[in-house]
């Protein structure tokens, strides 16, 4: 280990609704830490199966917290307020860690105290817990690093961010962003919240390693199973990103960290513009115009620092197509701009070529 890094303790909260068949895994993959010092706390969030029979097999061995059905965000406040340790680490009661997790991204943040939280790989598995090959970031895909808070309050929605089961976070920080808002993450989501606010307060630590097993099944809260555009789920990440846009301003400004009056992500707008032309009676966004929505699009990516100005004008150029072509295309477009795999190889070879920096600053409008 690196130095300091078995001084530092862990926390691990599972949380779990309804999944009793996958949660003793869960659990005993957290027991099984090589870490030296880590703590595993249990929230159950008024599960109606046989979760709660099957967890009473560690009542001496785990902190179990038995609460009403409240959502993502109240299990994760009840698991996170139980913690007293330097790192805490999420898990879904349907994934898996590796036995080395914990120790690795101890390492992690013993070898630099300027991160709020550490990412890492997650490697797909089945229902079975077969591993099906891809892992997430894809294996040739680094999650970003370093210092994001410029992006994070330019265009946070665009970050390749993990979800919070393939993010660690020091506690101190964690702990600066919650409680999170459960009126706002009523479902889930939750995770959403605090993988963005905790980018404002330190950088960001990569290991190029998969630490926990991700189980899609079918019947995941997020995960789609597959690549074909759900409008219920197009409406959720607009509430998550509107609810934490307001967040992080309000955490930059305590901050005192330079933000643009108005943070916009290409990918919050390409949500806002699809949900509008497809099922404009269910925006959940009052007051939200196709022209408006257009002209929010091209500032948000013209924005885009992080990729080339050949991968902006195709940013452009894709949100004018959804505003004005037919219905059924902008179905087609917006498939292929959220799920590369439908997308030719070739163009995924090029769109990566234009993913590099530029680092000359941008005036924010």
């Amino acid at each position: 280990m690196g130095a300091g890094a078995p001084q530092l303790s862990v926390d691990i909260v599972v949380t779990n609704h309804n999944y009793g068949r996958f949660v003793e895994a869960a659990v005993d993959s957290a027991l099984a830490q090589t870490h030296p010092r880590v703590q595993v706390v249990v929230v159950d969030d008024g599960s109606s199966d046989d979760s709660r029979e099957r967890l009473q097999r560690w009542a001496d061995e785990v902190e179990l917290i038995f609460k009403e059905n409240g959502g993502q965000a109240s299990a994760l406040n009840a698991g996170i307020a139980s913690c007293h340790g330097d790192i805490t680490m999420l898990l879904d009661a349907d994934d898996v860690l590796k036995p080395e997790a914990a120790e690795r991204v101890a390492q992690a943040f013993a070898a630099d105290p300027g991160l709020s939280k550490v990412q890492f790989r997650m490697m797909y598995i089945d229902r079975a817990g077969r591993p099906t090959g891809r892992t997430k970031p894809a294996g040739h895909i680094e999650a970003p690093a370093g210092d994001q808070r410029r992006a994070e309050l330019a265009f946070p929605f665009d970050i390749p961010w993990l979800p919070g089961g393939g993010t660690a976070f020091r506690a101190a920080d964690l702990r600066r962003v919650t409680p999170i808002p459960e009126a706002d993450f009523p479902g889930v989501g939750a995770d959403w919240y605090v993988v963005h606010m905790t980018a404002l307060l330190g950088k960001a630590g990569w290991i190029d390693e998969a630490c926990v097993e991700y189980r899609v099944h079918g019947e995941n809260a997020y995960e789609p199973s597959e690549p074909r555009l759900d409008l219920d789920r197009t409406r959720a990440s607009i509430r998550y990103a509107d609810a934490t846009t307001g967040s992080l301003s309000r955490l930059a400004d305590e901050l005192g960290l330079p933000r643009p009056q108005r943070i916009l992500s290409v990918s919050e707008v390409a949500n806002r513009l699809i949900s509008v032309r497809l099922e404009a009676d269910r925006h959940p966004i009052p007051g939200d115009r196709v022209s408006s929505l257009a002209v929010d699009g091209i500032r948000a990516a013209r924005r885009r620092f992080d990729v080339a100005l050949p991968m902006r004008l195709v940013l452009c150029a894709w949100l004018l197509a959804v505003a004005v072509m037919p219905r059924g295309i902008v179905v087609k477009l917006g498939e292929l701009i959220f799920y590369p795999a439908l997308r030719p190889s070739w163009v995924n070879r090029l769109l990566g070529r234009w993913r590099r920096g530029d680092p000359a600053p941008r005036d924010g409008s």
